[in-house]
Protein backbone atom coordinates (compact mmCIF):
# COMPACT_ATOMS: atom_id res chain seq x y z
CA UNK A 1 0.00 0.00 0.00
CA UNK A 2 1.42 3.38 -1.02
CA UNK A 3 2.22 6.00 1.54
CA UNK A 4 0.25 9.27 1.80
CA UNK A 5 3.31 11.30 0.74
CA UNK A 6 3.64 9.27 -2.49
CA UNK A 7 -0.01 9.82 -3.37
CA UNK A 8 0.33 13.55 -2.79
CA UNK A 9 3.38 13.73 -5.05
CA UNK A 10 1.51 11.84 -7.77
CA UNK A 11 -1.46 14.21 -7.55
CA UNK A 12 0.79 17.26 -7.72
CA UNK A 13 2.62 15.81 -10.72
CA UNK A 14 -0.64 15.18 -12.56
CA UNK A 15 -1.86 18.66 -11.76
CA UNK A 16 1.39 20.13 -13.04
CA UNK A 17 1.08 18.18 -16.27
CA UNK A 18 -2.54 19.31 -16.71
CA UNK A 19 -1.58 22.94 -16.07
CA UNK A 20 1.30 22.76 -18.57
CA UNK A 21 -0.93 21.19 -21.20
CA UNK A 22 -3.59 23.87 -20.60
CA UNK A 23 -1.00 26.63 -20.93
CA UNK A 24 0.35 25.06 -24.12
CA UNK A 25 -3.12 24.67 -25.62
CA UNK A 26 -4.02 28.25 -24.67
CA UNK A 27 -0.82 29.54 -26.25
CA UNK A 28 -1.47 27.59 -29.46
CA UNK A 29 -5.08 28.85 -29.58
CA UNK A 30 -4.12 32.49 -29.11
CA UNK A 31 -0.97 32.57 -31.22
CA UNK A 32 -1.67 30.07 -33.98
CA UNK A 33 -5.33 29.10 -34.42
CA UNK A 34 -6.97 32.44 -33.65
CA UNK A 35 -4.71 34.53 -35.94
CA UNK A 36 -5.27 32.02 -38.76
CA UNK A 37 -9.03 32.08 -38.24
CA UNK A 38 -9.35 35.88 -38.10
CA UNK A 39 -6.53 36.70 -40.58
CA UNK A 40 -4.96 38.70 -37.78
CA UNK A 41 -2.14 40.91 -39.08
CA UNK A 42 -3.27 40.56 -42.71
CA UNK A 43 -4.49 44.11 -43.27
CA UNK A 44 -4.69 46.31 -46.35
CA UNK A 45 -4.20 50.06 -46.57
CA UNK A 46 -7.27 51.63 -48.20
CA UNK A 47 -6.21 53.36 -51.44
CA UNK A 48 -7.19 56.94 -52.19
CA UNK A 49 -9.88 56.68 -54.89
CA UNK A 50 -11.09 60.26 -54.96
CA UNK A 51 -10.91 61.69 -58.47
CA UNK A 52 -10.66 58.29 -60.17
CA UNK A 53 -13.40 57.11 -62.50
CA UNK A 54 -15.68 54.33 -61.39
CA UNK A 55 -13.98 51.74 -63.64
CA UNK A 56 -10.52 52.82 -62.45
CA UNK A 57 -11.63 52.56 -58.82
CA UNK A 58 -12.93 49.01 -59.27
CA UNK A 59 -9.64 47.95 -60.80
CA UNK A 60 -7.65 49.49 -57.94
CA UNK A 61 -9.85 47.85 -55.30
CA UNK A 62 -9.66 44.42 -56.93
CA UNK A 63 -5.87 44.71 -57.15
CA UNK A 64 -5.76 45.39 -53.40
CA UNK A 65 -8.15 42.55 -52.55
CA UNK A 66 -11.01 44.83 -51.53
CA UNK A 67 -14.71 44.88 -52.42
CA UNK A 68 -16.96 47.87 -53.09
CA UNK A 69 -20.51 49.13 -52.89
CA UNK A 70 -21.85 52.31 -54.52
CA UNK A 71 -23.69 54.61 -52.12
CA UNK A 72 -27.26 55.43 -53.23
CA UNK A 73 -26.68 59.05 -52.23
CA UNK A 74 -25.39 61.06 -55.17
CA UNK A 75 -23.45 64.31 -55.13
CA UNK A 76 -22.16 66.73 -57.73
CA UNK A 77 -18.91 68.59 -58.19
CA UNK A 78 -17.93 70.70 -61.17
CA UNK A 79 -14.29 69.89 -60.47
CA UNK A 80 -14.67 66.15 -61.14
CA UNK A 81 -15.67 64.11 -64.18
CA UNK A 82 -19.07 62.41 -64.29
CA UNK A 83 -19.13 59.16 -62.25
CA UNK A 84 -15.80 59.96 -60.61
CA UNK A 85 -15.37 59.05 -56.93
CA UNK A 86 -15.86 62.12 -54.73
CA UNK A 87 -16.15 60.37 -51.35
CA UNK A 88 -15.21 57.01 -49.86
CA UNK A 89 -15.73 55.15 -46.58
CA UNK A 90 -13.37 54.07 -44.96
CA UNK A 91 -11.05 57.00 -45.75
CA UNK A 92 -7.71 56.59 -47.55
CA UNK A 93 -4.80 54.88 -45.72
CA UNK A 94 -7.00 53.29 -43.08
CA UNK A 95 -5.94 49.70 -42.31
CA UNK A 96 -8.71 47.19 -43.03
CA UNK A 97 -8.95 43.41 -43.45
CA UNK A 98 -8.57 41.80 -46.81
CA UNK A 99 -11.94 41.66 -48.60
CA UNK A 100 -13.37 44.66 -46.73
CA UNK A 101 -16.17 46.52 -48.55
CA UNK A 102 -15.40 50.13 -49.50
CA UNK A 103 -18.42 52.43 -49.92
CA UNK A 104 -18.15 54.84 -52.85
CA UNK A 105 -20.04 58.06 -53.56
CA UNK A 106 -19.93 58.96 -57.25
CA UNK A 107 -20.20 62.30 -58.96
CA UNK A 108 -23.56 62.66 -60.69
CA UNK A 109 -23.55 62.15 -64.46
CA UNK A 110 -25.60 65.33 -65.01
CA UNK A 111 -25.58 68.51 -62.96
CA UNK A 112 -28.81 69.12 -61.02
CA UNK A 113 -30.85 72.10 -62.20
CA UNK A 114 -31.16 75.21 -60.05
CA UNK A 115 -33.77 77.94 -60.46
CA UNK A 116 -32.15 81.26 -61.20
CA UNK A 117 -32.76 83.87 -58.47
CA UNK A 118 -33.49 87.51 -59.25
CA UNK A 119 -30.24 89.43 -58.80
CA UNK A 120 -31.27 92.59 -60.66
CA UNK A 121 -31.06 95.75 -58.52
CA UNK A 122 -29.08 93.94 -55.83
CA UNK A 123 -25.65 95.12 -54.80
CA UNK A 124 -22.83 93.13 -56.38
CA UNK A 125 -21.61 91.76 -53.03
CA UNK A 126 -25.05 90.41 -52.13
CA UNK A 127 -25.56 88.94 -55.59
CA UNK A 128 -22.24 87.08 -55.40
CA UNK A 129 -23.13 85.64 -51.99
CA UNK A 130 -26.49 84.39 -53.29
CA UNK A 131 -24.84 82.71 -56.28
CA UNK A 132 -22.26 80.99 -54.08
CA UNK A 133 -24.86 79.80 -51.56
CA UNK A 134 -27.02 78.05 -54.20
CA UNK A 135 -24.12 76.44 -56.09
CA UNK A 136 -23.66 78.88 -58.98
CA UNK A 137 -20.48 80.70 -60.00
CA UNK A 138 -20.09 84.36 -60.80
CA UNK A 139 -18.74 84.55 -64.31
CA UNK A 140 -17.74 87.63 -66.27
CA UNK A 141 -18.27 90.98 -64.55
CA UNK A 142 -19.14 93.78 -67.00
CA UNK A 143 -19.29 97.39 -65.80
CA UNK A 144 -21.48 99.75 -67.81
CA UNK A 145 -22.26 103.43 -67.30
CA UNK A 146 -25.20 103.70 -64.93
CA UNK A 147 -26.05 105.90 -62.00
CA UNK A 148 -26.47 102.86 -59.70
CA UNK A 149 -22.91 102.05 -58.75
CA UNK A 150 -22.21 98.33 -58.19
CA UNK A 151 -25.87 97.48 -58.72
CA UNK A 152 -26.69 94.46 -60.88
CA UNK A 153 -28.45 95.56 -64.07
CA UNK A 154 -28.57 92.24 -65.94
CA UNK A 155 -27.90 88.57 -65.23
CA UNK A 156 -26.77 86.38 -68.12
CA UNK A 157 -26.10 82.70 -68.75
CA UNK A 158 -24.00 81.86 -71.81
CA UNK A 159 -24.43 85.37 -73.11
CA UNK A 160 -28.23 85.37 -72.87
CA UNK A 161 -30.16 87.37 -70.28
CA UNK A 162 -32.09 85.05 -67.96
CA UNK A 163 -35.00 85.83 -65.70
CA UNK A 164 -35.89 84.64 -62.22
CA UNK A 165 -36.98 80.99 -62.21
CA UNK A 166 -35.02 80.01 -65.32
CA UNK A 167 -33.32 76.65 -64.66
CA UNK A 168 -29.54 76.47 -65.03
CA UNK A 169 -27.15 73.60 -64.15
CA UNK A 170 -25.48 73.65 -60.77
CA UNK A 171 -22.01 75.12 -61.10
CA UNK A 172 -22.99 77.28 -64.07
CA UNK A 173 -21.25 80.63 -64.55
CA UNK A 174 -23.57 83.62 -64.36
CA UNK A 175 -22.31 86.82 -65.95
CA UNK A 176 -23.35 90.07 -64.28
CA UNK A 177 -23.76 93.51 -65.85
CA UNK A 178 -23.11 96.10 -63.16
CA UNK A 179 -23.45 99.88 -63.03
CA UNK A 180 -20.31 101.98 -62.60
CA UNK A 181 -22.03 105.07 -61.14
CA UNK A 182 -21.53 107.28 -64.22
CA UNK A 183 -25.06 107.14 -65.60
CA UNK A 184 -25.74 110.89 -65.44
CA UNK A 185 -23.56 111.77 -68.42
CA UNK A 186 -25.31 112.77 -71.63
CA UNK A 187 -23.89 111.87 -75.04
CA UNK A 188 -24.84 111.85 -78.69
CA UNK A 189 -25.54 108.45 -80.24
CA UNK A 190 -23.05 107.64 -83.02
CA UNK A 191 -24.19 106.50 -86.46
CA UNK A 192 -23.86 102.70 -86.70
CA UNK A 193 -25.66 102.27 -90.04
CA UNK A 194 -23.38 100.85 -92.71
CA UNK A 195 -20.98 99.28 -90.19
CA UNK A 196 -20.52 95.54 -89.88
CA UNK A 197 -21.96 93.89 -86.79
CA UNK A 198 -18.68 93.44 -84.94
CA UNK A 199 -17.48 97.02 -85.49
CA UNK A 200 -20.87 98.40 -84.47
CA UNK A 201 -20.82 96.45 -81.21
CA UNK A 202 -17.29 97.62 -80.50
CA UNK A 203 -18.25 101.25 -81.06
CA UNK A 204 -21.41 100.93 -78.93
CA UNK A 205 -19.44 99.68 -75.94
CA UNK A 206 -16.64 102.18 -76.53
CA UNK A 207 -19.14 105.02 -76.54
CA UNK A 208 -20.47 104.17 -73.09
CA UNK A 209 -23.65 102.58 -74.43
CA UNK A 210 -24.96 99.03 -74.18
CA UNK A 211 -25.94 96.53 -76.84
CA UNK A 212 -29.68 95.95 -76.87
CA UNK A 213 -31.69 93.67 -79.15
CA UNK A 214 -30.31 92.54 -82.49
CA UNK A 215 -32.73 91.81 -85.34
CA UNK A 216 -31.60 89.92 -88.42
CA UNK A 217 -33.71 90.81 -91.44
CA UNK A 218 -33.38 90.59 -95.21
CA UNK A 219 -32.20 93.78 -96.91
CA UNK A 220 -31.50 94.04 -100.62
CA UNK A 221 -29.31 97.13 -100.46
CA UNK A 222 -27.07 96.36 -97.45
CA UNK A 223 -24.51 93.51 -97.53
CA UNK A 224 -25.04 90.60 -95.18
CA UNK A 225 -23.81 91.21 -91.64
CA UNK A 226 -24.02 95.03 -91.86
CA UNK A 227 -26.25 97.35 -89.84
CA UNK A 228 -29.06 99.04 -91.80
CA UNK A 229 -31.08 100.50 -88.91
CA UNK A 230 -30.58 101.50 -85.28
CA UNK A 231 -32.58 102.71 -82.31
CA UNK A 232 -32.00 105.31 -80.90
CA UNK A 233 -31.07 107.08 -84.12
CA UNK A 234 -27.73 108.76 -84.59
CA UNK A 235 -27.18 112.12 -82.89
CA UNK A 236 -29.97 111.42 -80.41
CA UNK A 237 -29.03 112.56 -76.90
CA UNK A 238 -29.11 109.76 -74.32
CA UNK A 239 -27.59 108.93 -70.97
CA UNK A 240 -24.55 106.72 -70.79
CA UNK A 241 -25.53 103.08 -70.48
CA UNK A 242 -28.51 103.43 -72.83
CA UNK A 243 -29.42 100.32 -74.84
CA UNK A 244 -28.94 100.47 -78.61
CA UNK A 245 -30.96 98.08 -80.81
CA UNK A 246 -29.51 97.05 -84.16
CA UNK A 247 -31.10 95.72 -87.37
CA UNK A 248 -28.62 93.58 -89.30
CA UNK A 249 -28.90 92.39 -92.89
CA UNK A 250 -29.07 88.68 -93.65
CA UNK A 251 -29.37 86.46 -96.75
CA UNK A 252 -32.82 85.67 -98.01
CA UNK A 253 -32.27 81.92 -97.61
CA UNK A 254 -31.52 82.14 -93.87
Amino acid sequence: MSSPSYSLKKILLNLSIIILISILLGFMFLKIYLPMYTNHGETVSVPNLEGYTFDESIEILETNGLNYEVSPDSAFSTDEAPLAVIKQIPPPEEQVKNGRKIYLTLNARNAPLIKMPNLVNLQLKNAQEILANIGLVRGELVYVPDIAINAVLEQKYRGVEVEEGFEVPKGAKIDLVVGDGLGNQILNVPDFVGMDEEDAEFLILGSGLRIGQKYYEQNDTIPEGFVFRQNPKDKAQVKTGELVDLWISKNSDQ
